[in-house]
């Protein structure tokens, strides 16, 4: 069977090299991104098979940096990466295209069953995250979201505001006018009821663009 093109993507550069190195001798690894907006870049140009995810990544997090990349390259299978039990993340993860969940606490022992899963068609869900309760939000897909969705050029405005970033550092990241940043920064303001810049940023939290 052929060896899997594994790419990875996660901010913390000390596990990248652990999963490297857990998958060598398994997986072809064609390359390891520390943010989304990076595997955005580096995967329609390595074209691998399974990209592994962590959720919680700066610029682009890894659902809408997913969200993305299935729309490019809708073969590619993608396994989350994440430190939280909640199994409402894990249907959104699901929702958003990927294939398989893990928890980071368990990921070295799981993460080449995963790929050899996911490479077979099927999907995984780690057995500490309830497959049943996963199952259930899925197939009652509002259940998890909020009483409005933002549009995917909002989602990444947002992220960027609640990192820090400057209005003219996100024109630059994104490549669109500050003005344009000032726009989808008020109109959500005025879309959500939000009246401050500290607001948006709890509901960025609250809606898991960023976390804490």
């Amino acid at each position: 069977m052929r060896r899997p093109r594994v790419l990875l993507a996660d901010d913390h550069r000390l596990l990248r090299e652990a999963f490297v190195k857990l998958l060598e001798p398994d997986c072809d690894v064609v390359g390891a991104v520390s943010d989304g907006r990076a595997l955005l870049e580096a995967a329609p140009k390595l074209r691998p098979d399974v990209v592994v995810v962590d959720i919680a990544m700066p610029l682009l997090n890894g659902l809408d940096a997913a969200r993305q990349l299935k729309r490019s390259m809708p073969s590619v299978k993608v396994i989350f990466l994440t430190v939280s039990e909640d199994p409402d993340l894990a249907a959104e993860a699901f929702r958003a295209g990927g294939s398989a969940f893990l928890l980071k606490n368990s990921a070295a022992s799981e993460l080449l069953q995963a790929i050899a899963d996911v490479m077979q068609g099927r999907s995984y869900v780690t057995p500490l995250a309830t497959r049943d309760m996963v199952d259930n939000l899925l197939r009652r897909p509002e259940s998890a979201k909020g009483a409005r969705e933002l549009s995917p050029r909002q989602r990444e405005v947002l992220q960027l505001l609640a990192e820090g970033h400057t209005m003219k550092e996100i024109a630059s990241i994104l490549k669109i006018t500050a003005r344009t940043v000032a726009f989808h920064k008020y109109s959500m303001m005025e879309d959500l009821g939000i009246t401050s810049s500290a607001a948006l940023v709890q509901y960025a939290i609250k809606a898991r663009i960023v976390s804490l």
